[in-house]
């Protein structure tokens, strides 16, 4: 299989699977979503909607593809969705920190760019 087929189905998967635990955790009236533009290879999981008058949206992932690698631009899941790119099969040179300054990705594991 093509490395970026299954970089897409590895992501979305994961995204997905977020999505469903969170909620279960959602208040009412805020919603859990991803958005998945497989054309230009951008992948979102945010919530939306209204805790009582409080607007609340959040980007949670925001993940991309470039270059035939997995950009992380946003991350704000507890245990980091860089492990579970990992334990999915993605490895670490095929993952960037894009959210670190380029300076300090190199004090990491993962791709620089």
């Amino acid at each position: 299989m093509d490395k970026l087929i299954q970089y897409r189905q590895i992501i979305q998967k994961i995204l997905v699977e977020y999505r469903d635990w969170a909620a279960g955790t959602s208040q009412d009236g805020v919603q859990e979503c991803v958005s998945f533009d497989r054309e230009r290879d951008h992948y979102f999981w945010f919530r939306v909607g209204w805790h009582g008058k409080q607007r609340d949206f959040r980007v949670s992932v925001y993940l991309r593809l470039e270059k035939g690698k997995v950009w992380i631009e946003e991350d704000w899941t507890t245990q980091g969705i860089a492990n579970d790119l990992l334990d999915a099969g993605i490895p670490p040179e095929d993952i960037v920190l894009g959210f670190q300054h380029p300076q300090k990705r190199s004090m990491t594991e993962f791709a620089l760019a």
